[in-house]
């Protein structure tokens, strides 16, 4: 017979973060969202190890049952920064990749590969094939030549020598890649999915962003303007950073601490079919100019267009350049 747990005769500490869940969870009259420093406190807290697997899964599913707010994203994305100090590399575009496409071919991956072959430089990043049924970038970077990074000074060496580089949140935040893994265990995707769009880590001249659920958009771009950042937010198809051209698309951008919104009329007189399969390879046929495609052309030339209106240029001068550039592609090493 096993002896008795004794008495617990003395009042336990709180874990320090237990505020933090207390703030979110206590009740619907006593819970409020986190202030931005609050935010950066627990934040911190999480990347440090420093909480309990139950708390970790509490605090995710409240902030995701009240919707994370434009400071609690400023507040945590400030915490990643400060501990991840990453390296001075220099960056124009900050793309990242982390829902996967299930309606249309991820087209995104063409277009950034035609803006890094006329010198753009851009960042990617993604966290891995999370959801069943859609295809991600991290499954087509071999077939489509896009370089692989697993640590920072493969990252500025692949910046300097084809202006694109991906490099996994696994390898730069794997406390971060971590929350995002728990989407199966919990059964809803977490802030964290919202988060990583933000972090823009080596301080890129835009932070491009895609925020497939309505309302989010405007928080994700008040993010960026309380970070000081400058971005560009969209609905994107499936949740990446590719313009729809089936549908008009509205821009909500941040530069020099000012909003401003701008809508773009649909591409198409009418909606394409979706393919009956995504086929990675149908994919380098349209680059290499062994097949055409209405909607996946439409959608490179206006996510182009899209990210150099972020780096400054006009509708109209950037859907030029877009094209031109698409063109001109056979020319690209």
């Amino acid at each position: 017979m096993t002896e008795p747990r004794p008495l617990t005769l003395e009042t336990p500490a709180e874990h320090p973060f237990a505020e933090f869940v207390r703030i979110l969870g206590k009740g619907k009259r006593g819970a409020r969202g986190l202030t931005r420093e609050e935010a950066r406190a627990a934040m911190s807290l999480l990347l440090e190890g420093k909480v309990e697997d139950t708390q970790l899964g509490a605090f995710l599913m409240l902030l995701r049952h009240k919707e994370e707010s434009a400071e609690e994203l400023a507040g945590f994305t400030e915490a990643l920064r400060a501990q991840l100090r990453a390296p001075a590399i220099a960056v124009d575009l900050d793309w990242p990749s982390y829902a996967g496409k299930k309606r249309h071919l991820p087209w995104y991956l063409l277009a950034a590969k035609c803006l890094a072959g006329n010198g753009v430089r851009i960042f990617m990043h993604g966290g891995g094939a999370h959801t069943a049924g859609r295809l991600y970038t991290e499954q087509l970077l071999s077939l489509l030549d896009i370089p692989l990074c697993r640590d920072w000074t493969a990252v500025e060496q692949a910046l300097d020598n084809h202006q694109l580089a991906f490099f996994p949140l696994q390898d730069w935040a794997p406390r971060l890649q971590r929350m995002i893994d728990l989407r199966n265990t919990l059964g809803l995707r977490s802030p964290i999915h919202s988060l990583a769009r933000v972090l823009n880590p080596l301080a890129a001249r835009c932070g491009l962003q895609s925020i497939f659920h309505p309302g989010y958009q405007a928080v994700h771009r008040e993010a960026s303007r309380l970070l000081g950042d400058t971005a560009l937010v969209v609905k994107g198809d499936g949740g990446e950073i590719e313009i729809n051209p089936d549908v008009v698309s509205h821009l909500y951008g941040t530069a020099a601490g000012e909003a401003w919104d701008e809508e773009w009329p649909a591409l198409s007189a009418q909606r394409h079919v979706k393919p009956a399969s995504l086929q990675g390879a149908h994919l380098l046929a349209v680059w290499r100019g062994e097949a055409e495609d209405d909607y996946g052309e439409l959608a490179v030339v206006a996510t182009m267009a899209l990210a150099l209106c972020g780096l400054g240029q006009e509708r109209e001068q950037a859907f030029d350049n877009a094209r031109a550039c698409w063109a001109a592609r056979k020319n690209i090493k």
